[in-house]
């Protein structure tokens, strides 16, 4: 491409490219992507951003094609590779000057030039790094600022590789240039702070912007430059001096002025500062040890100590408690149980804790998490008054939830009570005695403390297990604060609701359930609609317990599940009727049939809800998995949904639809439990089976469902099926066994198997281009036992059920093998007794043994040559069957079965689905007696077996 006549049309192209008008910017699109190609390309592109005269967004433009080439075309092995002498052209040309005038095109190029540094960095471009040393050294503001930016995103890039190569690089680049970084830090911090005491705001500014990214280069030179780092005296001298500057940068805040551009640029130096230390301890905690103790006292010191009052602000209290935390819980500072097997790293760390953590430090920490940051705040009640829904939602773990400051004192304090709880019980303890009784509802700062106590009580339930009489304490006093309806004392009502849940799998009796049902019952009709939400939550708690017992949740079932639909029908937040529906799936899936008379409202509310929640795929999802269980709960009665059903599934099981990437999981359970629960095949359930051919070809994880589905269409209506749907599938079936694994091959070959049983007949012709490689599988021997044990079950069957079609398929793999049928079955047989180990389930080797005692009329030769391997395994697989008879104290086959038994149900069995009443109605050969008279004598000493 020459360059004058090239930049003029590439110009014009991103010009165009850049135009509202669809009509231009789409053939300038077009143009520009097969220009991607072509030599010169990139170099007119470069010549356009680094033209400041030009439009900015044309200039943007040609940066982000740039950029996008270098991920295409810079490697020596892509296709339509970039050439080496324009790559050289391109390097100079980055690194030409560090003088672009726009913030965000600055930005782009930074990362730009960081990613041809990722490739070509230090052996094809060696000058990178000292060219930006020395623009980084220079006088001119706006180039010494896009060179550390520059040299900032160089430095990230480098320091992301993790080849073992490219990691020693980089270590090498680090101890080069670690003593200017840490100059060039202290340079620019300097000046900060001596600007910001001289009220010099604008100057202040920009030190404070070459601050960040100094720090910021260091950041990643300290942590990923030094294999030890505590053998650089520099390293350690760098990250204790940066308690020193977190110490004046908090002191400067007070100077800065809030609305100020330059306090939100303080908060995230300082909020940097501690980052370096958290990354230096997650990545080096040995080398970490010498910080130990003054991380600590800085840390407690700002967040539990009057130290910090007015200087620390939120998301830094959030870091220290993370400081606290880490060092804390760090499995590097633990000695082992038996001391002489500790190292002396970890021995050297614990005596430094140890000694840090003294029982007045740990009782202040204690007693000042919980009295003063497990406060509701001012902000949080004004929420639950006004927005009650996004209250309910942020307190049970809402996206905003997990970044604030509520959910990362509430970790801290489980960790310190983990570690340190023979010093922190007697705290707690203390605190709970001072609040018996019910609270005076004019005083609110006792509600809100009774609420953060009962807050650490549920949170430490597990450590308390030995100190708290739970029982007793729910009958005594939190029964009482339920009863109290004072509308101030909801705070109470619903913590203490909240804390029943958490102590429901920890201590609490069986025979206290009841009543705790009918506590449900009445916060269920509670005034307050977060005390409703929050009793959701805890009835969901307590009916998934391994305790439950559906017997005693009969008496209250009509109603609270009343109540819960009432309350599904108030929320309106997405999230929370996610919450809701997942309690009400839950009681569904423990009761199972006897939700049967009570789901009437809910049948009729779900299409609403589900036409409602079309922008929500979240909220669906939830839809699908209480339709799972609502399904198995009506069982054949599931039918009258069909009209709702069935194009829910369609649509989740479409994989040309948006959609399918939220609901295909959920949607392909509910397909599943919809057959496995239906009475009979309908056209519209058969006609869904249309998006499996789709489902196949992703060969995703979802695969086994999808054979799940392929079988219980089979036990639903082979015939119809099949006769439908066989052809289509064994294509599929035949191009998936050529690329799948074992497990894979396993569950295709089982579909194959279960349309044999189902339908011998039609399973045979049906999937007939299948078997002849079956049958190689058998002749050459198949490696694996599992694969070869699903060879010998489909044989077996095609033996057993259809003798013709056996006989026409030996014969035409006799031909193929050129081998006589005779040969060849003799082979066959030999492998079959010879791998017969292979089978491991007692009904697969009893049906193999019957297919072969089926050949022994046979007057062949070849058949009879084999009679005493066939009777020797059959004596196997009879050993194997036969159990003693209770009521007779004689042998028999215990997989023969009377067609007069009725399956007996054990109380925590749930009641067999048409599918399962569909599989002892099929075919089973294995359950049958042996189609010869066998005297067979099994005893410790002798097993003989003749045919008479």
């Amino acid at each position: 491409m020459d360059m004058e006549s090239a930049s003029s049309v590439v110009l014009q192209a991103l010009t165009q490219a850049t135009s509202q008008d669809t009509a231009l910017l789409k053939p300038a699109e077009e143009q520009l992507r097969q220009w991607e190609t072509q030599p010169g390309f990139y170099s007119v592109l470069l010549n356009i951003f680094n033209n400041h005269m030009l439009d900015v967004n044309v200039r943007w433009l040609a940066v982000l094609y740039f950029k996008n080439g270098i991920d295409r075309y810079w490697r020596r092995v892509a296709p339509n590779a970039l050439s080496e002498d324009e790559k050289t052209s391109l390097r100079a040309g980055l690194i030409t000057n560090f003088n672009e005038p726009v913030n965000q095109i600055a930005t782009q190029i930074a990362v730009l030039i960081a990613k041809v540094a990722r490739l070509d960095c230090p052996r094809q471009w060696p000058e990178l790094i000292p060219i930006l040393l020395e623009s980084v050294k220079g006088q001119d503001g706006l180039q010494q600022h896009r060179a550390l930016l520059t040299f900032y995103h160089v430095t990230k890039t480098l320091a992301s590789k993790r080849l073992a190569q490219d990691k020693r690089l980089f270590q090498d680049l680090a101890s080069g240039i670690y003593s200017f970084a840490c100059s060039l830090w202290s340079h620019h911090t300097d000046c900060f702070l001596q600007q910001v005491l001289a009220v010099d705001q604008a100057h202040a500014l920009s030190s404070l912007e070459r601050t960040l990214l100094s720090l910021k280069v260091l950041r990643k030179l300290t942590v990923h430059g030094f294999q030890e780092p505590q053998q650089n005296m520099e390293v350690m001298g760098f990250l204790n001096a940066v308690f020193e500057r977190l110490k004046q940068f908090l002191e400067c805040s007070r100077q800065v002025d809030p609305d100020s551009p330059c306090r939100e640029k303080l908060e995230k130096t300082i909020i940097l500062y501690t980052k370096v230390l958290l990354d230096f301890l997650e990545v080096h905690p040995c080398a970490f040890i010498p910080l130990i103790q003054r991380s600590l006292e800085f840390a407690v010191s700002y967040v539990f100590t009057a130290a910090g009052e007015g200087l620390v602000f939120e998301r830094f209290t959030v870091q220290c408690m993370n400081l606290i935390k880490t060092i804390v819980k760090n499995e590097a500072y633990k000695p082992c149980k038996n001391i002489e097997d500790s190292k002396p790293e970890s021995l050297e760390a614990h005596k430094i804790k140890t000694a840090f953590f003294t029982h007045p430090t740990l009782t202040e920490i204690g007693r000042r998490l919980v009295s003063h940051y497990f406060l509701l705040t001012k902000e949080e009640l004004a929420m639950w008054e006004e927005d009650p829904e996004g209250f309910a939602v942020e307190e049970t773990g809402g996206d905003s939830w997990k970044y604030s400051l509520r959910p990362c004192t509430e970790v801290l304090f489980l960790d310190i009570f983990h570690n340190y709880s023979q010093t922190l019980t007697p705290v707690l303890l203390e605190m709970v005695l001072n609040l018996q009784g019910p609270s005076n509802v004019e005083d609110p700062v006792q509600l809100l403390m009774k609420d953060a106590v009962y807050n650490a009580v549920g949170l430490a339930a597990y450590e308390l297990f030995d100190n708290i009489d739970f029982d007793q304490w729910f009958n005594n006093q939190l029964l009482g604060e339920l009863q109290v309806s004072h509308h101030r004392y909801k705070l109470i009502r619903r913590r203490v609701i909240w804390l029943i849940g958490q102590w429901i799998s920890v201590k609490f009796k069986s025979e206290l359930r009841p009543l705790l049902y009918e506590v449900i019952l009445n916060l269920m009709q509670d005034p307050d609609l977060v005390v409703r939400i929050e009793t959701a939550t805890t009835l969901k708690l307590t009916v998934d317990d391994f305790e439950f017992r559906t017997e005693q949740f009969l008496p209250y079932l009509e109603s609270i599940f009343s109540l819960l639909f009432q309350l599904l029908q108030q929320v309106t937040e997405c999230d929370t009727k996610m919450q809701v529906l997942h309690v009400i799936s839950c009681v569904i899936e423990r009761v199972n049939i006897q939700i049967r008379p009570y789901v009437g409202c809910l049948v009729q509310y779900l299409p609403l809800l589900w036409k409602q929640s079309e922008e929500h795929n979240m909220l669906r999802c939830a839809i699908l998995t209480t339709l799972v269980h609502l399904v198995q709960g009506l069982g054949a009665e599931s039918k009258n949904l069909y009209l709702f059903l069935l194009p829910v599934i369609q649509l989740s099981t479409d994989v040309s639809q948006p959609p399918h990437v939220y609901l295909l999981e959920d949607g392909l359970e509910l397909w599943l439990v919809t057959l496995e629960n239906s009475p009979a095949i309908t056209p519209e359930l058969l006609r869904i089976f249309q998006n499996m051919s789709a489902l196949l070809e992703m060969s995703s994880e979802n695969l086994r469902t999808c054979f799940q589905i392929v079988n219980a269409y089979i036990y639903l209506s082979a015939t119809d099926f099949l006769q439908n749907y066989a052809e289509g599938l064994c294509r599929c079936f035949c191009n998936l066994l050529k690329d799948i694994t074992n497990e894979g091959q396993v569950q295709v070959l089982k579909v194959v198997e279960v349309a044999l049983k189902v339908s011998p007949v039609l399973g045979a012709h049906m999937f007939q281009p299948l078997l002849p490689s079956v049958f190689r599988g058998i002749v050459d021997g198949e490696r694996y036992p599992v694969v070869m044990s699903t060879y010998l079950g489909i044989m077996g069957r095609v033996l057993l059920q259809n003798a013709s079609f056996f006989s026409s398929l030996l014969t035409q793999m006799a031909s193929e093998y050129n081998q006589e049928i005779g040969q060849l079955l003799g082979g066959v047989i030999e492998m079959w007794v010879d791998r017969m180990d292979n089978i491991t389930q007692p009904e697969r080797r009893k049906l193999s043994s019957l297919a072969l005692l089926s050949l022994l009329p046979s007057d062949n030769s070849v058949v009879q040559e084999k009679f005493c391997g066939i009777i020797n395994i059959c004596v196997e697989a009879l050993h194997d069957v036969m159990t003693e008879d209770s009521d007779t104290g004689t042998l028999k086959d215990c997989m023969l079965m009377s067609h007069f038994e009725e399956p007996k149900l054990t109380d925590d069995e749930e009641p067999p689905t048409e599918q399962d009443k569909r599989k002892k109605l099929a075919p089973q050969v294995v359950h049958s007696g042996w189609p010869w008279r066998i005297r067979c004598t099994v005893s410790p000493y002798s097993s003989m077996c003749m045919r008479s």
